[in-house]
């Protein structure tokens, strides 16, 4: 089966898909939803795939590999190595807490992740410069783990900026931006009907939109994210 968007197969396959982040230019921009429509993508297509989340504050209620393991029907799907329950940064919440929050064992643990699965997806916590752990932020451990980035944002007024930002951040830092989703995109507005190809101008990134999905339960993640996105937004396929 050929994708129309693409002329390629629509199905990735993971030798062709390398391992990679889902980060975004903020909090609350939409990168659960896509981490988990790309891990169930994948994992419907036959690839061993996991999300990972290095470090999940504001649990519970917020359980965002919890919502990636629902969405693709296992808990092997995803995995979360620390837990914090202020919805803060992780190196605030954890300082709030009394908690040793170490960067290296998270980092380790991200390592042990993605070898341990044909294809691993790791998902930051808020935006790039949040700070993590030992005075290591977000950006600090994608570069580490030396992945390509899929970066989400908000589709509308302001995101030139915010996201143009990030991809610079990212590839000062020598990490491979594969491509920026503009999440929740209604093209309501001039700047939101704009936004997609000013920043693919800007960036010299693909640039890629999303609409708002109808999510009754986490499973619809990943027919929203698979109906709307192209095999292109796999890093490597």
């Amino acid at each position: 089966m050929s994708d129309e968007r693409t002329g390629r197969a629509s199905e990735p396959a993971a030798e062709d898909v390398s391992d990679f982040a889902v980060v975004g230019t903020d909090t609350g921009v939409g990168k659960t939803v896509v981490t988990a429509g790309l891990v169930g993508w994948l994992r419907a297509a036959g690839v061993d795939a996991r999300g990972v989340k290095p470090a999940q504050t504001g649990y519970p209620p917020d359980d965002d590999a919890g919502f990636v393991a629902a969405a693709c029907g296992t808990d092997d799907a995803a995995t979360c190595l620390e837990r914090l329950e202020p919805p803060l940064a992780p190196a605030v919440a954890a300082d709030r807490e009394g908690v040793a929050l170490s960067y290296d064992a998270i980092r380790e643990g991200c390592e042990r992740e993605l070898a341990d699965a044909a294809v691993g997806v790791v998902e930051g916590i808020g935006g790039l410069r949040v700070p993590l752990a030992d005075d290591r932020e977000v950006v600090d451990l994608v570069a580490a783990l030396g992945v390509p980035a899929v970066v989400v944002a908000r589709s509308g007024l302001g995101t030139l900026n915010h996201t143009a930002l990030t991809v610079e951040a990212l590839e000062r830092r020598g990490c491979a931006v594969a491509g920026v989703v503009l999440n929740e995109y209604e093209a309501a507005s001039v700047a939101e009907r704009t936004n997609p190809g000013v920043l693919a101008e800007m960036t010299g990134r693909p640039v890629w939109t999303l609409p708002p999905l109808a999510i009754d339960e986490p499973r619809d993640a990943v027919a929203g994210v698979r109906d709307h996105l192209p095999l292109d937004v796999f890093p490597g396929a």
